[in-house]
Parts: C-alpha cells; sequence; structure tokens
C-alpha cells in the first residue's frame, strides 16, 4: 500500500528544556517515529493539542487508510468543544533511530493553546504530530530554495526554529546576512554560521514588534544599493497574499523571509519593489497576524 506523504503520529514528551525566557524546547518521543521523514530546514508540522480533559477526538487521524485532507474535513465540522486546537510548527530537530524530535515553543502566556500546552507540558504528557513520512515517495512541508548566490534570512522569534535549523545546514560557501528579532536579549540563542554568513540578533526590548527587523532588513537593502528608502508598516489588506514561496529561485539573492504578516509582507514589497530583486527570489511567510489566532 502506497503512503500518504503525510502522517499522523502519537508521541508523548520525553524531556522539556528551558532555553531562554522566551523559548521551550520539547522533545517528543514515539515508537512510529522510525518512520518520520524530513529534509532537515524548515520541515513544518501540525501538532493537535489535547483538549481540556486531555483526550482526543477520533476523526480518522489515526488510521493510515484514511487521507490527510478526509480527517481534516472530519475535524472541520466538529464542535467547537471537541474539535482539538491545530497549530503549525516547524522541527528543530529529527531523531528516527531514537525515535525523537525536538519542537521548540515561543512561550507567550496561556491564552494561545499551544504556548499554553507548552507552558505546563512534562514528561509523558500527550501530543499528536502530523508530520511527513519517511516511506512516501513524495515530501512536503518544505520553503527554503536558495539556488545558488548569497541568502538573506529574516524573522520573528516565530521563525527561530526554522532559521536555526537552516543556519546550522547551510554549506561553508554560502554567503550571506541573517536577522533575528526576539524579545529580550536572554533569548539571544546559540547559533553556528558559515564565516561568510553574518548573523544578527535584534533584541526588542521596549520596541514594538518588527521595527528592529524592519530597520535591520532596510539597512542591509541600504548597503546593497547605496540608496535609502522610507519604512513602510502598512498592514496587508484582507486579500493581499501572506505566504508565497518560489518553485525555483532566480538571480543572484534569495531571500527567506518569515514572521508576523503584516512586518514580512512590508519587507518582501521592499525587496521586491525598492531593491528590485526578483519576486522569484523572495519566500515569504506570514506565521501568524497581529491581532488574530492561527487559522488552522
Amino acid at each position: 500500500m502506497p503512503h500518504h506523504p503525510y502522517r499522523t503520529f502519537r508521541t508523548t514528551v520525553a524531556r522539556v528544556e528551558r532555553l531562554s525566557p522566551h523559548f521551550l524546547r520539547v522533545t517528543l518521543t514515539g515508537s512510529d517515529l522510525v518512520h518520520f521523514g524530513t529534509a532537515g530546514l524548515d520541515q513544518r508540522i501540525k501538532l493537535v493539542l489535547p483538549l481540556a480533559d486531555g483526550s482526543f477526538t477520533d476523526v480518522g487521524q489515526f488510521d493510515e487508510t484514511v487521507g490527510m485532507l478526509e480527517w481534516y474535513r472530519r475535524w472541520r465540522a466538529l464542535p467547537d468543544e471537541i474539535r482539538n486546537p491545530i497549530r503549525t510548527y516547524t522541527v528543530r530537530a529529527v531523531r528516527p533511530d531514537a525515535r525523537e524530535i525536538d519542537v521548540d515553543f515561543v512561550l507567550h502566556g496561556t491564552e494561545g493553546p499551544a504556548s499554553a500546552w507548552a507552558s505546563t507540558a512534562e514528561v509523558g504528557s500527550p501530543l499528536v504530530v502530523v508530520g511527513p513520512d519517511a516511506r512516501a515517495e513524495e515530501t512536503g512541508g518544505l520553503e527554503w530554495n536558495p539556488g545558488g548566490g548569497s541568502v538573506l534570512i529574516a524573522g520573528d522569534e516565530t521563525a527561530v526554529p526554522a532559521i536555526c535549523a537552516i543556519v546550522g545546514t547551510l554549506p561553508p560557501q554560502v554567503t550571506g546576512a541573517v536577522y533575528i528579532e526576539v524579545p529580550t536579549e536572554a533569548d539571544v540563542l546559540p547559533l553556528v554560521s558559515p564565516a561568510k554568513v553574518d548573523v544578527t540578533w535584534l533584541p526588542r526590548g521596549g520596541t514594538g514588534h518588527g521595527l528592529r527587523l524592519s530597520a535591520a532588513v532596510h539597512a542591509w537593502g541600504e548597503a546593497q544599493n547605496g540608496s535609502a528608502s522610507s519604512l513602510d508598516f502598512a498592514d496587508p489588506s484582507e486579500d493581499e497574499v501572506l505566504w508565497e514561496v518560489p518553485e525555483r529561485a532566480v538571480g543572484s539573492c534569495y531571500a527567506w523571509l518569515a514572521g508576523e504578516a503584516g512586518t514580512i509582507t512590508a519587507l518582501r514589497r521592499h525587496l521586491v519593489r525598492d531593491l528590485g530583486i526578483d519576486r522569484r527570489s523572495v519566500a515569504f511567510m506570514g506565521y501568524w497576524r497581529r491581532g488574530r489566532a492561527e487559522a488552522s
């Protein structure tokens, strides 16, 4: 029987490690994770969070004969009180032989279901993960596709797991710049990069979300073309694309942008409109939108 590109994995918490005031690493384990497939880098997964009583409503997600689209349709039809929250995350590390994966969470209180779950997670806590099946012929959930040339990587704290995974696997000949905005100085994490890739952490402190990241990317652009441009902080319209990934990068520079949608779409407009970077060389992902919960 052919395997679907994505499957559902039953996991439990094996370890919890506080990385910084706002970052928590949860190591998940499960016998089926021996089949968890990943090409590394920015591999996206879905986390199905338990209900208040710790349960998971059965919509066929554990039946390998039921495709993901079918059980997801059933899930969407459930009443709110028995529909498990689903959130999108990036795998930080995968160890199939040990049947483990690491997922890094950004802690921002208990209003969001993922942050609330992570804040109280302990060894043995159950979590359902929807991720790639190594036995499938196809794969998905990867947006990093730089081709050749230099790279520009920019994101806020929600993009830190993906950025760290990408930077940690860049070949030594790559050149470029990485800008990472995080809440505080204490949230700067260890990150080894190739010699010709400059990594700049941007603690927000008391400044507004996205301001330091936007200023850093604009300064990078000014250094590239020798002229300054005004910062654009207009929120994206309701119908504006918030996620676009080129199939094949072109040109000498590849940009990967991820984080709050308003900031990221404004930076994408700046790169394409003001700096003349080919839009087919700009991957941008609005992971979240200020004032709104993620649409599962």
